[in-house]
């Protein structure tokens, strides 16, 4: 809430004569929610016509810099990384064009997170690289994407979901023939099944 109310307070009262400087937009929510309102903000933000305030936007959404090209104005910077195997060596340069890939294991790792935590990071990042939704990001970008038809589930709902349900097994069955199973992500893919199994569990 913090974080959102100095959001609203910057874009209702810059001008386009305003410099703007803005860390980590959509850290305090989930991934999807985040990335999202992260998007709307540079999207708002560099358009003149609604405000088109000089900005130095940092994101740890990697997926952000497919707007580059897309939307006028927005440009990326990254600091240079110089990689040794696994380690890595920040080169305090700023150079044009947006970081090829996260670092955050790297990271941990000079800050001096145990060897053990840092080996299983990296079995995790493996296997949760299938559900990058990076090519996902790009499509909108490109405004390629057809709409899903597809009702969408975040974490809160499917923690939500009422014991109060009264669902039977042919509402279930129901609502998986109506599933377009060919426009799931993983993610989306996982959440569906995740909530039809928690209505099944929990009802009456």
């Amino acid at each position: 809430m913090v974080e959102m109310t100095e959001v609203a307070n910057i874009l209702r009262n810059a001008t386009s004569n305003s410099l703007l400087i803005l860390d980590e937009i959509g850290r305090g929510t989930s991934t999807f929610d985040g990335l999202s309102i992260a998007w709307a903000v540079v999207e708002h933000i560099s358009n003149p016509k609604l405000l088109g305030a000089k900005t130095l936007f940092a994101t740890h959404y990697h997926e952000l810099t497919e707007l580059e090209g897309k939307l006028s104005n927005v440009n990326n910077y990254c600091i240079a990384v110089k990689e040794k195997g696994d380690d890595i060596v920040f080169l305090r340069k700023i150079v044009k064009g947006g970081a090829d890939k996260s670092y955050g294991i790297q990271v941990a790792k000079l800050a001096g997170v145990p060897d053990s935590v840092i080996e299983r990071a990296k079995e995790l990042v493996q296997e949760l690289s299938d559900a990058d939704i990076t090519e996902t990001v790009s499509e909108i970008a490109q405004e390629k994407k057809s709409k899903s038809k597809v009702q969408k589930y975040d974490q809160v709902d499917l923690e939500q979901m009422t014991l109060m349900d009264t669902v039977s097994d042919e509402d279930v069955l129901n609502e998986l023939k109506e599933i377009e199973i060919s426009t799931l992500t993983p993610i989306e893919a996982l959440n569906v099944l995740n909530r039809l199994q928690n209505r099944l569990k929990n009802r009456w």
